[in-house]
């Protein structure tokens, strides 16, 4: 396993900023808003001879509507963390929340780092003076949003780690074969209970308000052997609904997410039915081409006699896409998540579409043969080989004669004859038309020379008539 460093501090110090310049990356929203940061993201930060994973947090003990529930989310952090870089404003000077963190991590026995950001401008002197109250042994004056003290403060981090003789054993975080599963929907359908209960810890802050994940949150776990990658986003509602820009960011990071999971978890409230927003949901994952699967959350809060209308009304408004398996779970008692997440796994497995070109064929060839592609100004539309183009989505190409000119019905009609026949559940197909190369167009025949003699005699015959 690899060392681990968390971020801690007040609110709105620069955590996040720190945490996307560290890993090199802009996986975490940074606006100057306090009580941006909700959940705990991981990443990993490259240092001179090792790597460690870093953690960035939200702030503690700070003035948030979801104060306690983000003290608790950096406490676990706090846990687990093998080194701390606690985060001061130099800015702003110490403040009673500074000391509250500070009086934390000493009761606490965890090793931290003392780091004081925002500086530009500052005398160090002043600096030192302001926070040499706390009685530091050492401490380091960055600037995050400047790069500027970076180099010295990943030079600490390594040579703390290497005093605590800590393995240093390389690990892959982004876990490139795991199966990737974003969990969207609108807010607050349930969408961090959900990922809790996958992941079987309190990852994620649950709070009863729309609105409380602000940003995407990328969870490695394992599950019966099997590597996972779940994606928690920030519920998606309407346009005109959407207000802050903090929130517009966490749209665009949850459209990001579909863009990047081979499956997506649509969470829905089994009270409220499908509604409109739900299907703009489902229309972002389809136009991303990951795998579908609709959780209807809530179920056993719904009466006996209401869960008849629900399911029919769900069919009725989904005859468009009706190879979206539907799952029924609670995700807040864990009723049918084992199955959902069985599901995921058949969707992902079916995506990865292994089939070979002789079968994709011999398929095609029947499908033609039970129903003839139409003619084109009297001229019959060839439809000839099928070939695997990608996985997720399923793609493949079909080449023939004057495909451009096939009808969007009966592509249709293939492309549901290739889903029924190779159980493609949950999957979008790609369908690309190739028409065939005609091997003599642009080209012109080379005349013989006896050819060449009867066209002047020809021309000759024809200038003399005119005479």
């Amino acid at each position: 396993m690899l060392p681990t460093v968390a971020l801690v501090g007040r609110p709105n110090v620069g955590k996040s900023t720190l945490f996307n310049k560290l890993t090199r990356s802009r996986d975490a929203l940074v606006a100057d808003v306090p009580g941006l940061t909700r959940d705990r993201r991981y990443g990993r930060i490259a240092l001179e001879e090792s790597s460690a994973t870093l953690i960035d947090t939200g702030g503690l003990f700070g003035e948030h509507v979801l104060a306690d529930a983000l003290t608790g989310q950096t406490q676990l952090a706090v846990n687990e963390a093998d080194l701390v870089i606690l985060l001061l404003d130099g800015r702003e000077g110490v403040t009673a929340a500074d000391e509250d963190v500070v009086t934390y991590l000493r009761k606490s026995n965890v090793q931290f780092l003392a780091v004081i950001n925002k500086i530009d401008g500052l005398p160090e002197d002043q600096v030192a003076l302001d926070f040499g109250r706390f009685g530091f042994s050492d401490y380091l004056l960055i600037s995050a949003s400047h790069s500027r003290g970076l180099k010295q403060l990943r030079e600490a981090i390594e040579q703390r780690l290497a005093d605590l003789d800590l393995p240093q054993e390389p690990e892959d975080l982004t876990l490139s074969s795991a199966i990737r599963v974003a969990v969207v929907g609108r807010p607050n359908v349930g969408k961090s209970t959900l990922v809790n209960r996958l992941i079987g810890e309190e990852r994620q802050v649950v709070f009863d308000m729309p609105g409380t994940t602000k940003d995407a949150i990328d969870i490695p776990f394992t599950k019966d052997d099997t590597d996972f990658v779940l994606i928690d986003t920030a519920g998606v509602r309407r346009k005109g609904k959407v207000s802050e820009i903090t929130e517009k960011f966490s749209v665009v990071k949850a459209l990001d997410a579909m863009q990047r999971a081979h499956v997506v978890i649509l969470v829905i409230d089994a009270a409220e039915g499908l509604v409109e927003q739900d299907l703009h949901v489902l229309e972002y994952a389809l136009e991303a081409g990951a795998g579908m699967v609709i959780a209807v959350n809530k179920w056993d809060g719904l009466p006996l006699e209401q869960r008849d209308k629900v399911k029919k009304a769900l069919d009725r408004r989904l005859t468009f896409v009706p190879w979206v398996p539907l799952e029924m779970i609670s995700a807040l008692h864990g009723t049918g998540v084992g199955v959902l997440l069985k599901k995921v796994q058949k969707i992902h497995k079916v995506g990865l579409f292994e089939v070979s070109t002789s079968a994709l064929t011999r398929l095609l060839r029947n499908l033609v043969a039970s129903h003839p592609a139409p003619s084109v100004r009297g001229r019959p539309i060839k439809v000839k080989v099928a070939t695997r183009a990608g996985s997720h989505p399923p793609k493949l190409v079909i080449h023939g004669n004057q495909l451009s000119a096939l009808p969007a019905s009966y592509k249709k009609f293939l492309e549901n004859g290739f889903r029924e026949a190779l159980n493609l559940i949950g999957n979008p197909i790609r369908i690309e038309l190739r028409d065939s190369e005609n091997p003599f167009a642009g080209k012109t025949n080379q005349l013989s020379q006896s050819q060449l003699d009867r066209r002047k005699r020809m021309l000759k015959y024809r200038k003399k008539s005119k005479n």
